[in-house]
């Protein structure tokens, strides 16, 4: 975590917040009270910034032991962007849309890999939900070979929310899942196309799922259920290409 990224006390960091600072969340001392801290944590709250409640020796470690009074800001790595403007520039552009949404995909490298894939891909933008991303740091751009500073991110509080904006705005929402009876290669991604993926682990939540238009899965051979995020992000991706070139 590089030491520019890192404000810390109450006064810078509610500064940092009023001034419109771009942060990925604030790191408050466990257990610690006061009309200053609580004033910190409503603010953030205020402007959707994560918050996270964190022993008091990670703060003297990310602070070198400075006086941080309990809180330390954790600044964003990448200039996030509105999915709204994204949009607009799509259609300004007379371009077909493909856009990549996240859901709870949480690992560093698979998040870094997919960003990598979806810029050679030509992906129009990342969208991320604030809870339950990987986050978006150093070593997130590193493992992307620097596509996260060339792609576009956009940070959503409400995945359903975005979804809906975007059925709004004609794409079809394909989801990468194995609880598919469609084919990858049956589906159309002629189409303006967002596709979503899911945690490792558990997939695509319940939610999410039902608000999808095509459920789509790459057929497997071998004895292995499924193939890792990312590695299922490069092969939907690139049968996009495929049909769309």
């Amino acid at each position: 975590m590089s030491e520019k990224n890192i404000i810390f006390g109450i006064r810078p960091v509610t500064e940092a917040i009023n001034s419109g600072k771009q942060i990925d969340k604030i790191l408050l001392k466990k257990g610690a009270e006061g009309t200053s801290l609580n004033q910190v944590r409503d603010l953030a709250r205020s402007q959707k910034i994560q918050i996270q409640d964190v022993p008091v020796e990670k703060l003297n470690w990310l602070t070198r032991n400075a006086t941080h009074q309990g809180v330390v800001a954790v600044g964003s790595a990448i200039e996030y962007r509105e999915i709204t403007e994204i949009v607009d520039e799509i259609f300004k552009n007379d371009e077909n849309p493909l856009i990549v949404v996240f859901d709870g995909v949480t690992d560093v490298r698979n998040f870094g890999g997919i960003a990598r894939s979806a810029e050679c891909a030509g992906v129009h933008a990342l969208v991320v939900p604030v809870k339950n991303s990987a986050p978006v740091n150093s070593d997130a751009i590193k493992t992307s070979a620097g596509a996260l500073n060339l792609i576009p991110v956009c940070r959503v509080g409400s995945l359903r929310n975005t979804l809906k904006y975007l059925q709004q705005c004609g794409m079809q929402i394909v989801a990468a899942t194995e609880k598919s009876e469609v084919r990858l290669y049956d589906a159309d991604f002629d189409k303006p196309t967002v596709i979503v993926l899911g945690n490792e682990n558990k997939g695509i939540s319940k939610e999410i799922l039902k608000m999808c238009d095509v459920k789509v899965g790459i057929p497997l051979l071998g004895s292995i259920e499924s193939l890792n995020v990312s590695a299922a992000a490069a092969v939907m991706l690139f049968e996009v290409v495929r049909q769309r070139i």
